[in-house]
């Protein structure tokens, strides 16, 4: 049977196995779920710090600010 999704073969220390194991349990979900929803979540912290970064930058830029009030009325 084929499938949509990408296979992808990782190695795991034994430390993380067990602790992706146990998860994995805990949410009676297959290990492999388990994986993808914590690497969707890693993700997501990534795209914030990304965000984040940006965000920062262009705060300290030396331009003309707009007020809440001038941006949304």
């Amino acid at each position: 049977m084929t499938t949509l999704k990408r296979r992808l073969n990782i190695t795991m220390t034994p430390e993380v196995e067990k602790l992706v194991s146990h998860m994995a349990k805990r949410d009676n979900v297959p290990q492999a779920t388990k994986i993808s929803q914590l690497l969707r979540i890693s993700l997501m912290l990534e795209e914030d710090r990304a965000f984040s970064i940006l965000g920062d930058q262009r705060f300290n830029e030396k331009t003309k600010k707009l007020s809440h009030k001038e941006v949304w009325g």
